[in-house]
């Protein structure tokens, strides 16, 4: 069987996509990128728990830090989708 190549849950250098070229998916960059999409999961939901019990009574300034975690977090779980989505469709 012929595995495309995965989008690993990370960036390389400059922000570019970084992708794994594999024959399998039990291998131990394959567990590793695994194990972080759980972790980014995870973050991306404890962070927008959060953000539902701050948002009513911040300040405007800790709002900008508020949205850049919301960013990177969305960012993270895009990344993943992604990922998934072509691992499904092969």
């Amino acid at each position: 069987m012929t595995y495309p190549p995965r989008l690993l849950p990370w960036s390389g250098a400059e922000g570019k996509p970084c992708y794994l070229l594999t024959d399998g998916d039990d291998g131990p960059l394959s567990r590793l990128a695994d194990a972080t999409e759980a972790v980014q999961l995870g973050m991306g939901g404890r962070l927008l728990a959060h953000a539902r019990e701050l948002l009513p009574d911040t300040p405007p300034g800790e709002l900008r830090f508020l949205a850049e975690c919301l960013t990177q977090a969305l960012d993270d779980a895009l990344r993943v989708a992604e990922s998934r989505g072509r691992r499904l469709e092969s």
